[in-house]
């Protein structure tokens, strides 16, 4: 790791007051939660004949194959034992000290909050949040962990569904809007674990006006020109350090 480019960023974050960290996949993935392509991603083992994760987590699978949804959902993007890493534990702190202002994430398992982090905008939403689609009840991740078939509401019989952005859906804008104007205010944009090939989330990066862009990403991406500094390291490695 580049100690020198540590300096640079411990200066960067002196002198900043206000700093958004925008996160992907590769927030998660240092606490064993796969994403899609890597080696260990959702992708590795696949021959060619399975549907796609894009299917299986997709408003069509959803709609159309509820069972097979749920057994791939429950199977593949829950991880009850997951814990903060490095980077959620540096963020949340860096948050304490008042100089984060907001975190927005790319991530739907609430590993955020749960390092402490409070001002968080779920783009993806969260498998931690769940509600019937008729009556909008609202039920715990448990529940869906111990539903043996498809989760139903115990009030109207509806099925209750994750409170994720599954493919075919779109954002919920409130939360894009609330995301923007904190890029937009952002002196600093700390981002990690993200290619940025994701859109429309991807496209949150064109607000951001500021003096400092950070990257903090394992391969590169189209902002590497951009940045102030890049860092193709362990996102938790460059934060602990840092902040």
């Amino acid at each position: 790791m580049n100690l020198e480019k540590i300096e640079k960023l411990k200066d960067i974050v002196a002198k900043s007051e206000y700093i958004v960290f925008f996160g992907g996949a590769g927030v998660s993935t240092e606490s064993n939660i796969p994403d899609f392509r890597s080696e260990t991603g959702l992708y590795s083992g696949m021959d060619g004949r399975e549907r796609s994760p894009e299917y299986m987590l997709s408003h069509d699978c959803f709609a159309n194959e509820t069972d097979e949804f749920f057994k791939f959902y429950k199977e593949k993007m829950i991880y009850k034992d997951a814990k903060p890493n490095k980077a959620h534990i540096s963020l949340a702190k860096l948050e304490e000290k008042g100089k984060l202002k907001a975190v927005v994430t790319q991530n739907i398992d609430g590993l955020h909050q749960l390092a402490g982090s409070k001002h968080v905008y779920e783009l993806h939403g969260s498998v931690l949040r769940n509600y019937c689609i008729k009556c909008k009840t609202f039920y715990n991740l448990d529940y869906i962990i111990k539903s043996e078939q498809v989760p139903t509401c115990t009030s109207c019989g509806g099925i209750v569904k994750p409170d994720v952005v599954l493919y075919g859906e779109s954002l919920d804008m409130d939360v894009v809007d609330e995301a923007v104007e904190h890029i937009s205010n952002a002196d600093t944009l700390i981002v990690g674990g993200t290619s940025l090939t994701v859109y429309p989330a991807a496209g949150l990066l064109r607000y951001f006006r500021g003096s400092n862009l950070i990257l903090i990403n394992k391969s590169k991406t189209s902002y590497n020109d951009d940045a102030s500094l890049v860092f193709e390291d362990s996102i938790g490695e460059v934060l602990s350090k840092t902040l």
